[in-house]
């Protein structure tokens, strides 16, 4: 059997630091934020090659956070996309805003700039891209447009752990930049966790009183905040991680050329390399209209797999409110109709990735020439 995502054998791979490290928090007693959540943050900012991290207790509260930070209020517009998890979504709404989606350039999945301008009104308050799949979206493209228009950029990284912008690392590209730290996500927590990176002092402020129940200090509530601390146990987990998480993208690295170079001419499509953008390949994708007897024909062969996503957020039950509809958005809905999620971890052998291509090439697939 070849599981799509391996917790496990990640863990034991590194399972003296971690029992270690989880070990001092039990003997600390520093259980919600503490020394280890801050040595954390410190360490993660550095990574991301910005001023300021500040870890929460997940990726969405991540979002709220940023986007409260950036002065989003009850009858603004935030733009983003349809083709995410819902969570991108769901945060503006927390806020009291709008949710405006754009549709994706299907080359690589990602928020289409050329459709973005349009989407723009006098309430437009920011744009959050999503860096789906661990590749950045075209931020060179999304930045000058906010520029013209005095938007504030937040970057959904939750899946851009260490993705590479023109040599520049995801989350030190926007305003803010949101990740979250989900157990199956290239770092991953165990548990839930998040963190927002910038390099603006005020939202640095703002998010780490907000996300303690609007504390300044001890027992002095200046606003009205949440419970979003992150948990000493998750920063433990993520400061052992975060040393091993570029030997890790690079391993996925490789597995993604293997893939690509094994399922050339096989029938199934995959999303373009953008040559401004270096992936972290959190998910590898493959994109066919036959994909549910796809699936069954890798489960019959011991091949486990995902999807990411079935559904789009705009034809979600809980968001038809938003007014969109069947059609409103082509290039996300054929992606969500077609996409199969192959596995990718870091710990996944070379001949694993070959078996399931090999399972791939001899599956029947119809004539039908990929999107350019």
């Amino acid at each position: 059997m070849i599981p799509y995502v391996d917790l496990k054998a990640q863990y034991l791979s590194i399972k003296e630091e971690i029992d270690a490290a989880i070990a001092e928090v039990l003997e600390s007693c520093q259980f919600v934020l503490g020394e280890k959540v801050e040595a954390f943050e410190t360490d993660f900012a550095d990574y991301c090659q910005t001023r300021y991290a500040l870890g929460v207790n997940s990726g969405t509260s991540a979002l709220h956070l940023a986007l409260l930070a950036a002065g989003v209020k009850p009858g603004d517009e935030v733009i983003t996309v349809s083709y995410t998890f819902v969570a991108s979504v769901a945060a503006i709404r927390y806020t009291g805003a709008r949710p405006v989606l754009v549709d994706i350039d299907p080359r690589c999945g990602t928020m289409d700039p050329a459709r973005l301008e349009a989407a723009i009104t006098p309430r437009t308050k920011a744009i959050m891209p999503v860096h789906l799949y661990g590749a950045c979206a075209d931020m060179d493209a999304i930045l000058e447009i906010s520029h013209r228009h005095d938007l504030t950029v937040v970057e959904d990284a939750a899946q851009a752990h260490g993705a590479e912008y023109k040599g520049t690392r995801a989350g030190s590209i926007g305003n803010l930049a949101c990740f979250s730290f989900y157990p199956g996500k290239n770092l991953g927590a165990y548990g839930e966790g998040g963190a927002v990176v910038t390099n603006d002092a005020e939202y640095a402020k703002i998010i780490r009183r907000l996300r303690d129940h609007g504390q300044s200090q001890k027992n002095y509530h200046d606003a009205v905040g949440y419970n979003y601390r992150m948990e000493g146990m998750q920063g433990a987990v993520l400061g052992v991680k975060l040393r091993h998480l570029d030997d890790w993208n690079r391993t996925r690295r490789k597995h993604a050329a293997d893939y690509r170079r094994a399922l050339a001419d096989t029938g199934v499509c995959l999303l373009e390399e953008m040559p401004y953008t270096r992936s972290v390949n959190h998910i590898f994708p493959v994109f066919t209209p036959q994909r549910d007897k796809l699936v069954e024909h890798l489960k019959a062969r011991g091949v486990s797999t995902g999807i990411h996503y079935p559904i789009p957020v705009h034809l979600q039950l809980g968001y038809r409110d938003l007014g969109y509809n069947l059609g409103d958005f082509p290039h996300t809905e054929q992606a969500c109709d077609e996409v199969l999620s192959l596995p990718m971890y870091a710990e996944l052998s070379t001949a694993e990735v070959t078996e399931v291509s090999d399972l791939i090439r001899e599956f029947g697939f119809q004539a039908r020439e990929c999107d350019a």
